[in-house]
């Protein structure tokens, strides 16, 4: 009877373990906003290598959070910010060296 009890115990502690896994609500947002501006700033055009890095990461990130992996969502959504500002950046910079 006490093996039982523990048991249930047992199980009932780790599933519950999973549950407390946070969503990675805030990474996901930064990565799309960060995603939406080196659109913005046509970084697809000037610097297609970083834009696709970033636009990969972040379907990876979105991926991963519909099939409820949030690490891994989490992990490329950061991945797909960085991407995506260094892509944002390199294609501000060639638009003003352009114009000088």
């Amino acid at each position: 009877m006490k093996n039982k009890i523990f048991l249930i115990f047992i199980v009932l502690f780790v599933s519950a373990c999973g549950l407390t896994t946070t969503r990675p609500k805030l990474e996901m947002s930064m990565a799309q906003t960060a995603f939406m501006a080196a659109k913005e700033a046509q970084a697809d055009i000037k610097a297609p290598g970083l834009y696709r890095k970033a636009e990969y990461y972040y379907l990876k990130a979105k991926s991963s959070y519909k099939r409820k992996y949030f690490n891994k969502a989490q992990q490329y959504a950061l991945l797909s910010k960085k991407y995506s500002e260094r892509a944002e950046y390199v294609a501000i910079r060639k638009k003003t060296l352009e114009n000088l």
